[in-house]
């Protein structure tokens, strides 16, 4: 049972409305590493856990943390988009191209920037003027983006991962404004991505530390059954050598159970492969030799038969 607390997590309302950026941070809404891909993935990740207790507890605590970031993120798009789109259509009846050919402009380069700076329509034409479960360029929000395993570890990475590009969004968006309230909210959020990168390392230890869970995921896998040969070789496919130098070419393997080797010249291990089989006639595919009229009129009769 979920209950919604009226009064918002954190928040500071933008000075000014600026649809163009409103824009923006849908991606922190609906983007692959978005808001509602957080709060959907960790709260999948916590009602399928069949681990201990606290990691249950846990997951759901940040996917219900992340549901009221959604509603901060919604109401900041509502503040930037209040008051704006009629002046936006002014500004929009003024046209750039042609003064761009009048002063000697590249009018290609004009309508590039008019296109990357235009408010998106469908706020004022679908939402009404309000936040969408979408990304910066309207895709809508993918159940796809999400990460439920069930195994704990994976999990994990897979969190550690999307806070990291979710902060690095953050930042970035935090740069591309000077409206103090927008940086006051993001300030505030990516301070929460801070935390939760954290708590994933930190989680991470406790798998290992507790033997759930451990390197290679899935570690209860028997070793044995892999071709160990394989198992620590980095493979150089590309010219140059450099990535010789780094530390996963040589030394202790991560998961100590093996020693990193540089395979300067790696070889194919498998022979060249044989055609597959010919294509089911009824099919229609193309065969490997040709085959005349009468031949594919003789098959069409034993299909007749066969039927």
């Amino acid at each position: 049972m979920f209950y919604h607390t009226k009064k918002l997590q954190y928040f500071k309302p933008p000075e000014k409305p600026d649809p163009i950026y409103a824009k923006k941070i849908q991606e922190l809404i609906g983007g692959t590493f978005g808001e509602m891909t957080v709060m959907m993935q960790y709260l999948f990740q916590g009602w399928n856990c069949r681990g201990p207790a606290k990691y249950r507890d846990m997951l759901l605590d940040i996917g219900t943390e992340e549901i009221g970031h959604i509603e901060m993120l919604a109401t900041t798009i509502a503040h930037l988009l209040d008051k704006a789109p009629i002046k936006l259509q002014e500004d929009g009846a003024k046209d750039p191209v042609v003064g761009a050919v009048m002063g000697g402009s590249n009018p290609r380069d004009i309508i590039t920037d008019v296109m990357a700076a235009a408010m998106n329509p469908q706020h004022a034409i679908v939402s009404g003027l309000g936040a969408m479960p979408a990304d910066s360029v309207g895709f809508p929000w993918n159940g796809r983006f999400i990460v439920a395993s069930g195994n704990l570890m994976a999990d994990f990475r897979s969190n550690l991962h999307a806070e990291s590009q979710g902060r690095l969004q953050a930042v970035r968006l935090y740069e591309m404004t000077n409206d103090p309230g927008v940086k006051d909210t993001l300030s505030f959020m990516i301070a929460r991505d801070t935390m939760h990168q954290n708590q994933w390392l930190a989680a991470l230890e406790d798998l290992k530390a507790e033997g759930l869970e451990d390197t290679p995921v899935p570690s209860a896998f028997p070793l044995e059954l892999e071709k160990r040969e394989f198992a620590y070789q980095f493979w150089n496919h590309s010219e140059g050598t450099e990535s010789a130098e780094g530390r996963w070419a040589k030394g202790p393997s991560m998961d100590g159970k093996g020693e990193f080797e540089y395979v300067k010249h790696p070889q194919p291990l498998g022979p060249e492969p044989t055609p597959p089989a010919q294509p089911e006639p009824r099919l229609y595919g193309t065969p490997q030799f040709r085959q005349t009229q009468a031949q594919g009129q003789q098959k069409a009769s034993d299909r007749k038969i066969i039927g």
